[in-house]
């Protein structure tokens, strides 16, 4: 079984990056799995452990920071949250292309780990546009909206370590151009070396005539 693909999806606050994580995950359910992360918060209500949070206690959390098992972790709000290698690793092997939505100190921790990982960013394509879409959503005061667009400018100065930009202007179009750029990463030259090394092994047995 072919190895899958770690997908890194970052991007501005109000980008969208949620909702095409889970409109991809709705139509390629057979394809993509969704990468749960560990945290030291206790569940809201309608939380289920393994599926929406790996919840766990401080120290059993710190306990995976000594043993090199989270990807990445950060504190946030008084707790921590983290990425486990196992749950990541497990899934890559059994073939699935784990997505993996973090910020982008996170993700390039994890690239450091995983040196193949796909880092895409999304951003609407305007400035206008994002902060109409962070004002739209009537949950956030004025304050809240100028600090979030005040981290967009930090992590725009960042975003030019990631592999692929995504425009999320129509969010079904963003969602097949995901799902198409991570096909076609699939079938990178650079991924296919055992297959391409084949393939001249077979040649050449064939020029010997050890091969019919």
């Amino acid at each position: 079984m072919k190895k899958g693909l770690l997908i890194i999806l970052s991007g501005f606050s109000g980008s969208g990056k949620g909702t095409a994580v889970r409109k991809l995950l709705e139509k390629y359910p057979e394809d993509y799995i969704l990468s749960v992360s560990a945290t030291t918060r206790q569940p809201r209500e309608g939380e289920v452990h393994g599926v929406h949070y790996f919840f766990c206690e401080e120290e059993e959390f710190r306990e995976m920071i000594v043993t090199d098992s989270l990807l990445e972790y950060a504190g946030y709000v008084g707790h921590y949250y983290g990425t486990p290698r196992a749950f990541v690793e497990t899934a890559l092997e059994e073939g699935k292309d784990v997505i993996l939505e973090i910020e982008i100190q996170g993700a390039l921790k994890v690239k450091e780990k995983f040196p193949d990982a796909v880092l895409l960013f999304m951003t609407p394509p305007t400035v206008s546009e994002l902060k109409a879409r962070l004002t739209g959503r009537g949950t956030e005061t004025e304050e809240v909206i100028a600090g979030r667009l005040a981290r967009a400018i930090e992590e725009a100065d960042g975003c030019e370590a990631y592999d692929y930009l995504i425009i999320n202007d129509n969010i079904d179009e963003c969602v097949e151009e995901l799902h198409q750029l991570i096909r076609a990463e699939h079938k990178s030259m650079a991924r296919n070396a055992e297959t391409i090394e084949r393939i001249r092994k077979e040649l050449s047995e064939y020029q010997k005539g050890e091969m019919k």
